[in-house]
């Protein structure tokens, strides 16, 4: 029974999964915008919001928590400097998830997720 279980697995083991994630949030909050399938960009989407909350507690704690997901100390540091006085006030919903379709290979539903300004 799956009782109170939430994500999907995505078809991978759990190290390769939370790999995945940590690289989809990490691009994300870099470039602003990435494209990818549209269950990774759902999965990536509540990530990427829990780290720009950590940018806006501003803590140290918060700091190295955010260093603990994400790859790039450059990232974190954009987190902390532009992200978050950017969404002081927004009390959620950092990103948007918008469905472009499917893929040409492999028919895979694909989505472009971005940061909301």
């Amino acid at each position: 029974m799956r009782h109170r279980l939430s994500g999907k697995k995505l078809g991978r083991p759990t190290a390769h999964r939370w790999s995945l994630y940590r690289n989809l949030v990490t691009d994300l909050l870099n470039h602003g915008k990435i494209t990818t399938t549209l269950p990774k960009a759902k999965e990536a989407r509540g990530l990427a919001d829990k780290m720009i909350t950590l940018g806006k507690e501003g803590s140290l704690a918060s700091r190295r928590r955010a260093l603990a997901f994400i790859f790039d100390e450059q990232v974190v540091e954009k987190v902390f400097t532009e992200y978050a006085p950017r969404y002081k006030s927004r009390p959620g919903g950092y990103t948007r998830v918008l469905k472009l379709g499917s893929r040409e290979g492999d028919r895979a539903p694909m989505a472009l997720i971005e940061m909301v300004e």
